[in-house]
């Protein structure tokens, strides 16, 4: 018998007040240990479905799950709840509200009631997690956008979460911050961190997901990232484009350069490595052939 799903939604369904229904019926699991890439149209239900998870929408219909057991909403199951799923909003301004980064970091840990030394040992460690630790007295109004951003990550990273809930976590930062930002959210996931990321990026989804769970109109669809971001048809579905290393996947196959059997290109530098040199520069194939 398999292990229940880390955290799961099992027949959710939401609808705002005195608005359409959201999500109907939904069914969606986290498995522990893989990285998964939430992707959907503008109004799919991603920020609905996030916040669901978190504990801070309740299913209507349905219920949320914690290793197969339901999530109790008083007092001490959503502290439970928030010791295991912990969400960041893609505005860190909406998150942010202490006067020093320390005090920031510090709010969630002081709230799970721990003493003094605790509390500092989760701060220090969530401040170095995300390579903000000359930062801990920064007035927090003085940062710039990016070190916004891993404030409210250390924030949340201090709560020693099983599950990392990020909302566009990559928006508003230039391509140096993306590139720092997924690496250090690779070393939260080395530490044994489960990272669920929300994204309309989906060369960013290919690159970095082992899973890709994609909202349609008719429900939510999961599966290896490389296969469920290749099918042209539940992309359209979720108002999503191909992304450009499926595209060059097509293409290198059509020509003979990359096997039907073999994974497609995530990055540039996998499709200079397939092509056998800098994009192909010595005019020769993977497999020797002339082009």
């Amino acid at each position: 018998m398999s292990e229940p799903a880390l955290v799961a939604l099992r027949g959710a369904s939401y609808a705002y007040e005195d608005g359409p229904t959201v999500l109907s019926g939904l069914d969606f699991e986290i498995p522990e240990g893989r990285a998964l890439a939430l992707l959907g149209r503008n109004g799919s239900g991603k920020t609905t479905l996030m916040r669901l998870l978190s504990g801070g929408l309740r299913p209507q219909e349905g219920r949320l799950t914690v290793e197969g057991r339901p999530v109790a909403y008083d007092r001490k199951g959503l502290t439970g709840l928030r010791t295991t799923v912990q969400l960041v909003v893609q505005d860190p301004d909406d998150q942010l509200f202490a006067a020093s980064v320390e005090q920031d970091v510090s709010f969630g840990p002081l709230n799970l009631g721990l003493d003094g030394p605790q509390v500092r040992a989760r701060v220090a460690e969530a401040l170095a997690a995300l390579d903000i630790t000359a930062l801990a007295d920064r007035p927090t109004h003085l940062l710039s956008y990016g070190q916004r951003k891993r404030t409210a990550i250390a924030g949340a990273v201090a709560m020693r979460p099983r599950v990392l809930v990020l909302d566009e976590p990559t928006a508003g930062l230039d391509p140096d911050g993306q590139e720092r930002l997924l690496a250090t959210l690779d070393e939260l996931r080395a530490a044994g961190t489960t990272v669920v990321m929300a994204t309309h990026d989906v060369d960013l989804a290919l690159r970095w997901a082992d899973d890709a769970a994609l909202l349609t109109p008719s429900g939510v669809r999961t599966g290896p990232a490389a296969t469920m971001l290749a099918r042209p048809d539940l992309l359209r579905e979720a108002g999503l484009r191909l992304p450009w290393g499926a595209a060059a996947a097509e293409l290198l196959r059509a020509q003979g350069w990359l096997d039907e059997t073999e994974p497609g290109p995530r990055t540039p530098e996998e499709l200079a490595a397939l092509v056998g040199g800098p994009l192909g520069a010595s005019g020769g194939g993977r497999h020797g052939q002339s082009k």
